[in-house]
């Protein structure tokens, strides 16, 4: 639990902060995102998001829950298990499973910010300042969340596997791939995609909502600040 907060904290401000920096740049005089943009948008925002934060952090979680499950966990919490990751494997053990990693994220963000945008930017029609209700917002965070699952669990299955106590049975990702196929089959891939389903299409729904709860309440305060400043 506390490896997923404190993971969840900065995964979320980088990737939607890398998202508004990215889409700053590419927005139309409308200050619209195309939906191509939004895409390129999605992918930037989650090559970032895995290289400083996704990757590290859940080669923790993984394998925190992974020596929780053994007969003699030797992990006593996260900070503990980062320690000895280092000393015993050094940086390559906290960012094994980095390609799967990017593939997965990349392609989570290339997925959902689309639909969002692309459903706000229906929603809007001619007026730019028009804002759909936070209940469609949930609807459609969760629509994009679900998408997204769909689209990518075999990468994710991919990734827990390089990141947990036995990645080191994995010369590379396609060794992992060709090993899973071989000894599993393909439906290998797809384990646990029901419950990732239900955690991520809900997580996707609250996280665009309160999102977007926060930037209006943000934006709010800006305008009475600019407004007190040009008063005085």
């Amino acid at each position: 639990m506390s490896t997923l907060l404190y993971g969840s904290i900065p995964k979320t401000a980088v990737c939607f902060g890398s998202f508004e920096f990215f889409k700053a740049q590419l927005v139309d005089e409308r200050n619209t995102l195309l939906t191509f943009n939004s895409f390129v948008c999605g992918f930037g925002a989650g090559v970032v998001e895995s290289v400083i934060v996704t990757t590290p952090m859940e080669t923790m979680k993984v394998k925190l829950i992974n020596d929780r499950r053994s007969e003699k966990p030797q992990f006593r919490g996260m900070f503990h298990a980062a320690r000895i990751i280092l000393q015993t494997e050094g940086f390559r053990g906290i960012y094994m499973g980095l390609t799967p990693t990017l593939m997965r994220q990349c392609s989570n963000h290339a997925i959902r910010f689309p639909i969002m945008e692309t459903f706000k930017n229906y929603y809007r029609g001619d007026d730019p300042t028009r804002k759909p209700p936070k209940w469609m917002t949930a609807v459609f965070g969760c629509l994009a969340g679900a998408s997204a699952v769909i689209a990518n669990t075999p990468i994710d299955t991919l990734k827990t596997r390089m990141q947990g106590l036995e990645a080191a049975k994995y010369k590379s990702t396609w060794d992992c791939v060709q090993k899973i196929y071989q000894n599993e089959g393909k439906l290998a891939f797809y384990k646990g995609m029901v419950p990732r389903l239900i955690r991520l299409s809900l997580q996707a729904g609250v996280i665009f909502t309160v999102y977007d709860v926060y930037s209006e309440a943000i934006d709010k305060l800006d305008d009475k600040l600019k407004g007190n400043t040009i008063n005085s």
